[in-house]
């Protein structure tokens, strides 16, 4: 039986979303990897603004952040 290899996923297949403690459906999303780790070099300057705040927040105004598969697709 030939298996085909997985290919390997990159970065905009995951989000890091930060959910808002206040509004249902509000909060953040970031691009990430699997692993949840945002490459900020890749994120416009408001969108590293608000990701810095966003994980400077949590617990605060925002609820732990979680890895979800991109809708991208």
């Amino acid at each position: 039986m030939n298996s085909v290899p997985a290919q390997p996923r990159d970065a905009q297949d995951f989000v890091l979303r930060f959910p808002s403690l206040f509004a249902d459906g509000r909060g953040f999303a970031f691009p990430c990897d699997e692993h949840g780790e945002v490459d900020m070099t890749c994120l416009s300057p408001r969108a590293r603004a608000n990701y810095l705040s966003a994980r400077g927040a949590v617990g605060r105004d925002f609820g732990t952040p979680a890895v979800v598969a991109s809708l991208r697709h």
